[in-house]
């Protein structure tokens, strides 16, 4: 959507949520409220909790900037609120957004595409802790979370399986373990960004992910050529498939033993970081796009289906 007129349009920034994300989603909303401020826009920040609706009536904003991180944030929940309401808002919208999230569904889109991803299997926590589902090594995590929440690696020597924590869901994904390099892309709109490479001490967790010194990010990643261009490719193509729109972020595991045969997708995100340490911001950043850039687009970029 573009805006015209003297009037300054008004952006609410949503953010926190109910999800295992909450602090994350607070650092990115507080983060892309400075940068739209920058940008020239009028924003009020809403810490989203179940009276939202009242508080979006309440504000009647031009768009609503969705810094919402997990379930009811990035899952088509807040999306379809949104949707009823007539507010136009940044990211996905409900279809895309709800099939990203859903790890399992998301492998079947990525199947049928001729998309590189690892055998993965839905299973009962109470059978991952009783008995190995697939043949190790192999990781257990949420189907319907990011940021690498929940996540468990059982290796080759592994004794036994996992015992999984009491607040893993009932229903877990289980998939084969990719080794090698992470490696990630962006895509605004039609465009891949670049590649990064992704450098951490162990898995790429929570930590890893969001606290400062917790990974170092190569940016553009120094993996040959067809690696690169493969990785710009299938972001784009993850993108186009899955149906989403705004700003999206795919992230792999290579091989580099393996040529183009060792690299594999692990998940599109509807909704990547917008933290400080967030690699799409730094990605829009390596391409000479600053962050209030980054964040006007997004919000010239809001639509809605009404």
């Amino acid at each position: 959507m573009g805006f015209s007129g003297e009037n300054t349009p008004k952006v609410a920034v949503i953010m926190g949520g109910p999800s295992s994300e909450h602090e994350v989603s607070l650092s990115s909303g507080r983060e892309c409220a400075a940068a739209l401020r920058e940008a020239g826009f009028q924003v009020e920040e809403i810490v989203a909790d179940r009276d939202l609706p009242e508080v979006l009536r309440a504000s009647a904003p031009d768009v609503v900037f969705n810094a919402l991180h997990g379930r009811w944030g990035e899952d088509g929940c807040v999306q379809g609120l949104l949707e009823w309401m007539g507010l136009p808002y940044t990211h996905s919208g409900v279809l895309a957004s709800s099939l990203a999230m859903d790890k399992q569904r998301t492998k079947e889109v990525y199947r049928v595409n001729d998309l590189p991803i690892v055998e993965s299997v839905l299973a009962h926590k109470d059978d991952v802790s009783s008995k190995h589902v697939l043949k190790p090594p192999y990781v257990v995590k949420p189907y319907n979370e990011g940021s690498s929440v929940g996540v468990y690696i059982v290796h080759e020597d592994a004794n036994g399986p996992p015992k999984l924590a009491d607040d893993m869901p009932d229903l877990v994904m289980v998939e084969t373990y990719a080794p090698g390099r992470e490696l990630t892309t962006t895509v605004m709109g039609d465009r891949a960004l670049t590649v990064t490479d992704i450098i951490t001490d162990g898995w790429y967790d929570f930590d890893a992910k969001y606290k400062p010194g917790g990974s170092r990010h190569v940016v553009p990643a120094e993996v040959p050529q067809e690696i690169f261009d493969a990785c710009m490719e299938y972001a784009i193509k993850a993108h186009e498939v899955l149906g989403c729109r705004g700003v999206s972020r795919t992230d792999y595991r290579w091989d580099d033993a393996r040529g183009l045969d060792g690299l594999i997708i692990l998940e599109t995100n509807t909704q990547p970081g917008m933290t400080p340490t967030s690699l799409s911001p730094e990605q829009a950043q390596h391409v000479g796009i600053s962050f209030p850039e980054m964040c006007r687009w997004m919000v010239e970029d809001a639509s809605c289906d009404r």
